[in-house]
């Protein structure tokens, strides 16, 4: 189950992109920008899915995501009569004046939070989803001004909660980045198979205690951790896509039942039928 790279482009005359209602609740689009992204979703349950977050939301939902953090479409399994908009735009869509003016500390410091995924609730929730289905219908100068004003509501609200996803950010060196990305792409190809911790290490160039150590400052988690989360991150999206919890075990590449049972619990805090039926509805 790859996950896809999403193309972004600004609309005409702006500096950033908005969709209305995209009707993508039949597709299962696990996906990721270097966009940063707002998401408004009205008269739907669904599921909340941001990075290697799963929680549900119920009636409305207000997210804001960070650059490059893998996410599913909010309205995927939705079969009500829903409204949606997402607005798209890249850091420096305010060019420099976004750093250096002091007016926008604020809306920098939520730019910032945003990096490990932000919803929102409550009054802000229902004002700044408001504000945002009426963004489409307004000439590009005060789409400008109104969404800046957005974003000032939001820096400035108490009605928030992390979603404490994976910040994705470039605070390695540069071989660093280089060894985790061979890491991640080791283990989205590999992580169905069995397969011994030494495998692993030599892509990396490093001792098999060299790389344990390695991954665990990077990650905070040992490599298997590490793999049993990444498997079962796999699991539930199976579970999301309706197949038993049989399936998503041996398809994420746990080779028992009894313990796909247990790591999952011990990763989610509840078993995989619990988290289907939960999600699922």
């Amino acid at each position: 189950m790859k996950i896809s790279l999403e193309q972004i482009s600004p609309d005409a005359n702006s500096s950033f992109h908005i969709l209305e209602t995209p009707r993508l609740n039949d597709v299962f689009l696990w996906h990721y920008h270097p966009e940063y992204e707002i998401v408004y979703i009205t008269g739907a349950n669904g599921t909340r899915h941001v990075g290697d977050h799963i929680s549900r939301y119920e009636g409305s939902d207000l997210v804001f995501i960070g650059p490059n953090i893998p996410h599913l479409n909010f309205d995927y399994g939705v079969k009500t009569d829903h409204r949606k908009v997402v607005v798209q735009l890249k850091e420096s869509f305010l060019g420099n004046l976004f750093g250096q003016a002091p007016e926008f500390a604020a809306i920098a410091r939520l730019f910032e939070m945003a990096r490990a995924g932000v919803s929102f609730h409550g009054e802000t929730k229902r004002l700044v989803g408001e504000k945002l289905e009426t963004l489409p219908t307004l000439p590009p100068f005060e789409r400008l001004m109104a969404l800046l004003a957005i974003f000032q509501q939001l820096a400035t609200s108490q009605e928030l909660i992390s979603l404490h996803g994976k910040p994705v950010t470039n605070a390695y060196n540069l071989n660093e980045q280089q060894r985790l990305k061979k890491l991640y792409q080791f283990i989205e190809e590999n992580y169905q198979r069995k397969f011994e911790l030494a495998e692993a290490a030599a892509l990396t160039n490093l001792t098999t205690a060299a790389f344990c150590r390695y991954v665990k400052r990077m990650t905070r988690l040992t490599f298997t951790q590490f793999l049993n989360q990444y498997r079962i991150n796999q699991a539930q999206k199976l579970l999301l896509l309706d197949h038993n919890v049989t399936e998503a075990c041996f398809a994420s590449g746990f080779e028992s039942l009894s313990y796909f049972n247990k790591i999952f619990r011990r990763v989610t805090g509840e078993n995989p039928l619990q988290f289907k039926k939960r999600h699922r509805g």
